[in-house]
C-alpha cells in the first residue's frame, strides 16, 4: 500500500491567538476525540505548550475491543502557523500529520494534512479499504463538530 494523503479544512470565526492557544496544548486533544476511542494521554504534559521534540504517549481504542498504545513526537512548531506530529510507535506504518493555521478575513482557516500508511501489505490495504480509511474520516468529522462546540460556534 502506498502512503495516502487526506486534507481537511475548517474556518473558525476567531482570532489566531485563541485558536493557537487551544491547539498548541496536546492535553486538549481529548476534547476533540470521539468518546468511543477511549482516548487517554499517558504522558505528564498538562498545561504544557508543545515544542519540537515533545513526546506524547496515548492509549486509544480505534475500533471496539482493540486497545493500542500510540507514541507521537511533535517534530516541528512554527508559532501560530503550524505544527507537525509524527507517530514513533503505534498502529500505522507511517503517520505524518500537519496542522496549519492561517489568518483570513473574519477568522482562521485551519488545514489538516495527513499522510498515513497502514502496515501488513495486502492485508493492510484491505483493512484500510474496509475499516481504517472510513474510521479516519469519522474521527475528523467528529473533530470538526467538537471544535465548533468547544468554541461555541454555530455553523449554518
Amino acid at each position: 500500500m502506498k502512503v495516502k494523503q487526506k486534507i481537511w479544512k475548517q474556518f473558525l470565526p476567531l482570532d489566531l491567538d485563541t485558536v493557537w492557544a487551544f491547539f498548541s496544548r496536546p492535553e486538549n486533544l481529548d476534547a476533540i476525540t470521539p468518546e468511543d476511542m477511549s482516548f487517554e494521554i499517558l504522558s505528564d504534559i498538562s498545561k504544557m505548550e508543545m515544542y519540537p521534540g515533545m513526546i506524547v504517549q496515548y492509549r486509544v481504542m480505534p475500533f471496539p475491543g482493540v486497545k493500542m498504545n500510540w507514541v507521537t513526537e511533535i517534530t516541528h512548531v512554527a508559532d501560530r502557523r503550524y505544527f507537525i506530529d509524527e507517530q514513533r510507535f503505534g498502529p500505522y506504518a507511517f503517520w505524518h500529520h500537519q496542522h496549519h493555521f492561517e489568518e483570513v478575513e473574519g477568522g482562521v482557516m485551519m488545514t489538516d494534512i495527513l499522510h498515513y500508511k497502514v502496515p501488513y501489505g495486502i492485508i493492510g490495504t484491505l483493512a484500510d479499504a474496509i475499516l481504517v480509511d472510513g474510521r479516519i474520516e469519522q474521527i475528523f468529522t467528529y473533530r470538526k463538530k467538537a471544535v465548533e462546540k468547544v468554541f461555541g460556534i454555530t455553523v449554518r
